[in-house]
């Protein structure tokens, strides 16, 4: 699958964070400057050797757990058709904190690959409050919109800034559980908080469990430790590390793009080679 979407089987996928969106509780009333800085973004990851791109609301916290508001997923939705006219990477989209009905809405009307969902199935307690997993009304309404074979769904597992409201927060099992009977399409597995790495355990845990599922790590990768974490998953989902100075508000740096992207692929290569 990874293959076919990215042309790799091991791809680097760097994130654009939109500026507040109208809608969202920071937004400032410009449009302009939303749309200016993800177009800049896009060129930076595409000309830095990124395989792919998601587009995410970061900067719309704090999040609704619920629908997005009709003004976030217009201006969203124009924000992606933008990107896209300046590059043929894929592209996935998250719309946060959870509407993944929002996101396959804007994948369809734009063209996008895959969407990125936070909580899929069971429950998770987050800064939102409780999350429940919407994988059965999201795999409906994606078979709705004759999307199954076009947008992939690449679900996270014990999604950062949460915490499980289960009997058990084993990540293997419940990582087979979303591969199995949620039947999400990749599995993103990341630290903590924002700019945290996963656990190379949890990595391992969830390898050992789903040999054949594709696995990303979500957050926390850079340079220092992309060779462990290549050694277990199957590509990166990149944010923090690729702005300026590595500060998540910053822009994102082209510069630090193609640093990465070098040693992404030299790892690879070492791995191929062993």
């Amino acid at each position: 699958m990874l293959k076919n979407l990215f042309g790799t089987d091991k791809p680097l996928i760097g994130v654009i964070h939109l500026l507040p969106l109208p809608g969202s509780v920071r937004w400032d009333g410009q449009l302009s400057p939303i749309y200016e800085r993800a177009e800049q973004e896009a060129i930076a990851l595409s000309t830095g050797g990124i395989d792919g791109i998601i587009i995410e609301n970061l900067f719309d916290a704090p999040f609704t757990k619920g629908r997005l508001d009709p003004a976030t997923i217009s201006s969203f939705t124009l924000a992606v058709s933008r990107v896209m006219a300046l590059t043929n990477k894929p592209i996935g989209i998250n719309c946060l904190r959870n509407d993944g009905l929002s996101s396959l809405a804007i994948a369809l009307a734009t063209q996008a690959h895959f969407i990125r969902v936070n909580v899929l199935t069971g429950a998770m307690v987050t800064d939102q409050g409780l999350i429940e997993g919407i994988a059965h009304e999201l795999l409906l309404y994606r078979q709705h919109l004759g999307a199954n074979k076009s947008i992939k769904i690449f679900a996270d597992i014990l999604v950062k800034h949460a915490s499980p409201l289960a009997f058990s927060n084993d990540i293997g099992r419940i990582a087979h559980d979303t591969k199995t009977r949620a039947l999400a399409d990749a599995l993103i597995i990341s630290g903590h908080s924002t700019g945290d790495p996963p656990l190379l355990e949890d990595l391992n845990s969830v390898r050992t469990l789903l040999p054949e599922c594709p696995i990303f790590a979500g957050s926390g990768v850079d340079k220092n430790n992309i060779v462990q974490i290549l050694n277990v998953a199957d590509g990166a989902i990149v944010g923090s590390s690729l702005k300026r100075q590595g500060v998540i508000d910053n822009p994102v740096d082209a510069e630090r793009v193609r640093e990465l992207k070098s040693a992404f692929t030299n790892t690879i290569d070492l791995i191929k080679n062993r």
